[in-house]
């Protein structure tokens, strides 16, 4: 039966292609009728109301408000987007009444989670809505494919804003001036950057990029994953055909997809070659199992058609009828060679074709990790990739670099200032986290009452049993039982397909061997076919999966129901003789396993055993259970190695994670791991915040780019640093909170005149000291069983005095003292309040000791330091005795002689003599009265406990630009 209100809608919205217009006289337009139809919309209403959530009509409307909802560039809105105000512009032009703007409200909900945030440059506008919608063959297709995934319509209309963010910044393709832009895309751990780089690639072929080089890992396994999903998605059969009948069996011998499971009924279809449909084909240079290849099939691909031979390639007579052409290389070096040796053998015709670079996990080997200071006559020497990747650039001078990483703080640390590297210098698009996504925060309780926790995360260890791992395999039968279960009684069985455990314990391949062998055999012990073993699991899902079962899926009402579907899963685990697979190795030989290939493999369910190859990349499907206590000292290495993160849908519940809280690293050290994932996910939200902060448009226009502010990098964890050292050649340390703990600069002028200015800055508060000394106690220790004492002098001065003089000081490394002055300037009630500070002037009980006045200051003993060996920076400041007294009055574990509050400072003061014998004293204050410029106003001062806020953030990185240093901005939260 026709459904003609659908039809007739169909119609009216196809119509609106720039965006809604006033429905009604579009629909008598197009309905042909005699007469307005002013019942239609009343029929709507009435069909709304009364529809099941599958019914077409409200599906087409659902696609439609939704991507008027979260289109981020309109004309006819000046609404913000994702919100009830951008709804009630899009009712108003649509001219609908208020009962059916209630009816389409709550049968499509304004979409308010946040969008992309982009920092960028300004650009020259040329890809509008129109021109994407003109040339969107391979988009529509891609889209298309989204939804038949099961994608919902604010996932695909994310997505579409997002890669339309980035293809509008990049150089339009038929511009006469070379351009290359350079850009990074920032996501989260295994949260849908490929879609997004896939959407990207299919809008920029579309548009007129016709040669796409996409990065793809530093494996096979990882090329070969990131290649079949272009194959499948976007590429599409009758291009890896290319032209062959698919029923000609002859004719399929050696297409790469003929033993794959998902062949062909799940290869995207155009419905005939491109390029006979009045779009044009894509050219593969690169195969699921083969990687780029050298000479002739490299040169003759790379040969690209004309239409006029007299004019450019990038003409859009000659571009619009060229096949494009894409590869997945590997971030190999030899690789790369053979690309950049064939690309050199083209000629001329490389500057005419505009070409797309996507670097997928870009901070992984694509950065140079040179040391600067090794650089000869101001040469930047590269690493391998690196410099192969600029070559890249070079060559292609209509490139585009599009960067995608999960942990972008080595790509920020990039030298801005030097043109032929990979700084995003045009944008930086940080995406939101998607929806059905679990990351850090499912699993950590940053703000919320420890349901998260509770749900999903255990320790290794346990008073009782001591390791865990026990339990972990049996939460891993357990799951897969549940899975089963699930599929049987009306959950979709797709995402069960694959049912994997990991157990990433060391990077030692011996240790993979030892675990391996401890878990096959406590596999064969665990006796789940017999009375114990269902007894112990009986047990498991009563404690542990029934609590914490979602309750909209199906559920045993008993062990006992569930017990057939823990035999079936024990088989599926078991099939091959042993549940374990070990993923180690030094050749990429090692990796081709048949149980690792989870495309070409029908069910995975295995345990799996290794260490940095099952982290950065590697997806593994189905994971459902993690036992993991491997250390590391970097940040971004440690996030990716949560393989724990992606997308669960039908078994989200299900998700258990066994993490060490006191892992060893080192010889005297413990470290507590999940208090490292909850400190990076602080980092980076951190990071996301202060790019959402400089993303709002002022005017229209961006109020910094990339390159005038490197966004900051936190560090919440003193050992977990934000990237590898040699990532870090090129961070400066912006800011250093250190609430409670002692700041103590040593790089104090060593010119006289600096020295003398700094010593006039300080006269007030000298002149401010009271002239009748007290005695600072410290109590006894294990050490000193006696109470020490020493005589000082003291007064107070407010946080605004001090951090006035502290602002004018002079240095001989500035960079020294500045994160810390970052940080104490904050302390003024933003960020937290000092009220105080307690200056305190120990005075030295030595007979011979020199006692002299300071610009007029009451007498003061005069202290001698010398600075280090060949260095400008003094061994130390303040005396050991002194720190611990003023560290007992920050604690308020000291008597309470000195006037010390809670949101009071103490700052200990030496008049410093440099030099090593008394000599250098006497002759810097004769007659008692110190020369300013031969006595430096040395300080060590600790804020209080209480100066911090609730980000408890450590330490601020940023990207040191060696082109425009002197135009920094530091943003700090009071500017």
């Amino acid at each position: 039966m026709t459904d003609h209100l659908f039809n007739l809608h169909g119609d009216v919205l196809a119509a609106m292609r720039r965006g809604p217009k006033a429905f009604s006289k579009l629909a008598f337009v197009l309905s042909e009728a005699e007469e307005p139809a002013d019942t239609d919309l009343g029929h709507f209403r009435d069909r709304i109301v009364a529809a099941g959530p599958g019914d077409e009509l409200i599906v087409l409307w659902h696609h439609t408000l939704t991507a008027w909802d979260l289109a981020e560039q309109t004309d006819w809105s000046d609404a913000p987007p994702r919100t009830d105000a951008r709804r009630a512009d899009t009712y108003s032009r649509l001219g609908f009444a208020a009962d059916l703007r209630k009816a389409l409200d709550a049968a499509v909900p304004v979409f308010k989670e946040p969008g992309a945030t982009v920092i960028s440059r300004e650009f020259t506008s040329w890809y509008s809505r129109d021109t994407a919608a003109a040339r969107a063959f391979y988009w529509n297709s891609y889209e298309e494919t989204l939804r038949r995934k099961g994608w919902s319509d604010a996932a695909v209309s994310s997505l579409d804003e997002a890669s339309h963010a980035v293809v509008e910044r990049l150089s339009d393709p038929t511009r006469a001036e070379a351009y290359g832009a350079r850009g990074l895309v920032v996501g989260y751990v295994q949260s849908g950057k490929t879609a997004n780089f896939t959407g990207v690639t299919a809008k920029a072929i579309d548009a007129g990029y016709r040669l796409v080089i996409i990065l793809g890992g530093t494996l096979n396994l990882l090329r070969g994953q990131t290649q079949r999903r272009l194959d499948m998605e976007l590429i599409g059969r009758e291009n890896i055909l290319r032209g062959a009948d698919p029923a000609d069996t002859d004719a399929l011998v050696g297409v790469d997809y003929q033993d794959d499971e998902d062949w062909p009924a799940k290869f995207v279809s155009h419905g005939g070659r491109p390029s006979t449909r009045g779009s044009f084909d894509i050219e593969r240079l690169t195969t699921r199992d083969n990687d780029y290849k050298s000479l002739e099939t490299g040169i003759r691909a790379l040969e690209f058609d004309k239409q006029d031979r007299t004019q450019p390639l990038y003409v859009p007579d000659n571009l619009h009828h060229a096949a494009a052409r894409v590869m997945v290389v590997k971030k190999n070096s030899l690789v790369l060679a053979k690309l950049i040796k064939d690309l050199k053998k083209i000629g001329p015709i490389l500057s005419e074709v505009p070409t797309l670079i996507i670097d997928d996990e870009s901070d992984q080997a694509s950065v140079n990790t040179t040391d600067p200071k090794k650089w000869e006559d101001g040469k930047v020497v590269r690493k391998a990739i690196n410099g192969q990747i600029t070559q890249l650039l070079s060559l292609l001078p209509r490139a585009q670099y599009v960067g995608y990483t999960a942990t972008p703080f080595a790509n920020v640390f990039v030298d801005p200032g030097d043109e032929e590297d990979i700084f995003p210098r045009d944008f930086l698009i940080s995406l939101p986290r998607p929806t059905g996504y679990m990351g850090v925060q499912d699993f950590h309780d940053l703000e919320s009452d420890g349901t998260a926790e509770e749900t999903h995360v255990r320790g290794i260890y346990d008073d009782d049993t001591g390791d865990r791992l026990q339990e972990a395999l049996d939460a891993f039968v357990l799951t897969g039982a549940l899975k089963l279960f699930r599929a049987d009684h009306g959950v979709p069985d797709g995402p069960f397909r694959h049912h994997t455990m990991l157990v990433h314990q060391s990077v030692a391949q011996r240790e993979h061997a030892a675990l391996a062998l401890r878990i096959n055999s406590m596999w064969h012990r665990s006796a789940y076919t017999g009375q114990e073993g269902h007894a112990r699991l009986a047990r498991l899902l009563a404690a542990d999966f029934q609590r914490f079962a979602d309750d909209g899926l199906p559920a045993p009402a008993s062990y006992d129901d569930l017990k057939p579907y823990v035999s079936r899963a024990r088989q599926l685990i078991n099939s091959g003789g042993e549940p374990v697979i070990i993923v180690n190795g030094a050749t990429e030989r090692d990796y081709e396993q048949a149980e690792l290939d989870f495309d070409r493999t029908p069910h995975v369910w295995k345990v799996l055993v290794g260490g940095t190859k099952l982290s950065r990349g590697f997806t593994i499907e189905g994971l459902t259970v993690t036992y993991y206590r491997r250390t590391t000292q970097q940040a971004d290495t440690l996030m990716q190695m949560g393989r724990w993160f992606g997308f669960r849908p039908g078994y989200r519940d299900l998700v258990r994670l066994f993490i060490g809280r006191e892992v060893p690293m080192g010889k005297k050290k413990t470290v507590d791991l999940y208090e490292a994932f909850e400190a990076i996910c602080r980092d980076e939200e951190t990071f996301r915040a202060q790019l959402a902060r400089y993303a709002t448009l002022v005017d229209g226009k961006p109020q910094v780019t990339p390159a005038q502010i490197p966004p900051l990098v936190s560090q919440h964890l003193s050992w977990l640093k934000p990237a590898a050292r040699n990532k870090m050649f090129n961070a400066e340390l912006v800011e250093i909170r250190s609430p409670g703990h002692p700041i103590e600069p040593t790089a104090y002028p060593t010119d006289a005149l600096a020295t003398g200015r700094n010593t006039e800055r300080w006269q007030l508060l000298l002149n401010s000291f009271r002239t009748s000394p007290v005695m600072v106690t410290n109590p006894p220790d294990k050490r000193n069983p006696l109470p020490r004492s020493f005589s000082a002098l003291t007064f107070s001065v407010s946080h605004l005095e001090l951090m006035n003089i502290a602002g004018q000081l002079e240095w001989e490394y500035p960079e020294q003292f500045r994160p810390h002055l970052v940080y104490l300037s904050q302390l003024d009630g933003k960020l937290a309040t000092v009220d105080d500070w307690l200056v305190i002037a120990p005075q030295l009980s030595r007979s011979d000791h020199v006692k002299a006045s300071i610009l007029h200051s009451p007498p003061l003993s005069l202290v001698r330091r010398s600075r280090q060996a060949g260095k400008a920076t003094f061994s130390r400041i303040a005396g050991v005795e002194h720190q611990t007294a003023a560290l007992h009055l920050i604690n308020r574990t000291a008597p309470a002689s000195l006037p010390v509050g809670p949101a009071t400072g103490v700052i200990l003061l030496y008049p410093v003599v440099e030099g090593r014998s008394d000599a250098e004293i006497h002759a810097a204050a004769p007659h008692g009265i110190a020369d300013p410029s031969k006595v430096t106003i040395a300080f060590s001062l600790i804020p209080p406990k209480s100066a911090i806020n609730a980000s408890n953030r450590l330490l601020r990185f940023r990207a040191k630009d060696s082109q425009r240093a002197a135009d920094f901005v530091v943003p700090t939260e009071s500017s």
